[in-house]
């Protein structure tokens, strides 16, 4: 009984807000599914403020996108084009149901594993990169690894990586530099740009 009041409650459900841009003040739903964590509104606001210069007509990879809060805002913020790699079904179509609210005809949503897509040389390298993995899962250094070794990333790329604060950042290629670096409760987040 308790459930056919209230089927909202039941399925566990939440929103992300887009905090500028575009679709500014808008709130998409979002499931609450295991290992799903957006990034605060406080983050997101300072990272976007960091990633400014960078944001107009970028062709965004969101590789564990989850709620896909940080493609979206991208978008809103006037990116070209953004993919959202996304392992669980129902936030893959989550992300794609929340796009066709948006009206949004500019980006894909790709429901697959990161790290095995990763694998695969893209057919166009993207300028920036949102990593926002699982926390506790092994999963940066890979990922990493494989977005330099099968280049992933434009010559004057950046990558936003939000990591548990206690994790060791695995060496980065000689030619990516941390050009901004934050702690804020128990995440740590990054701006890295390919110098190439």
């Amino acid at each position: 009984m308790k459930q056919a009041r209230s089927p909202k409650k039941s399925m566990g459900s939440g929103q992300i807000r887009i905090i500028s841009g575009q679709w500014r003040g808008r709130k998409l739903p979002i499931h609450d599914l295991e290992g799903l964590r957006p990034t605060t509104d406080r983050v997101k606001e300072t990272v976007f403020n960091w990633l400014a210069p960078y944001m107009l007509n970028a062709k965004v990879l969101d590789a564990f996108s989850g709620s896909g809060s940080l493609g979206f805002e991208a978008l809103s913020r006037y990116a070209s084009h953004a993919t959202f790699f996304e392992l669980q079904r129902q936030a893959a179509q989550q992300l794609k149901s929340n796009l066709a609210l948006l009206n949004c005809s500019n980006a894909e949503v790709v429901q697959t594993d990161t790290l095995k897509q990763l694998l695969t040389p893209p057919e166009q390298a993207f300028d920036l990169i949102f990593i926002d993995p699982p926390f506790n899962k092994g999963l940066v250094e890979p990922c990493l690894k494989y977005i330099a070794q099968n280049k992933w990333l434009t010559s004057d790329g950046i990558i936003y990586l939000e990591i548990e604060k206690q994790l060791q950042l695995p060496q980065l290629p000689v030619n990516w530099q941390i050009i901004k670096d934050k702690t804020a409760g128990q995440v740590r987040f990054l701006i890295i740009a390919n110098q190439a």
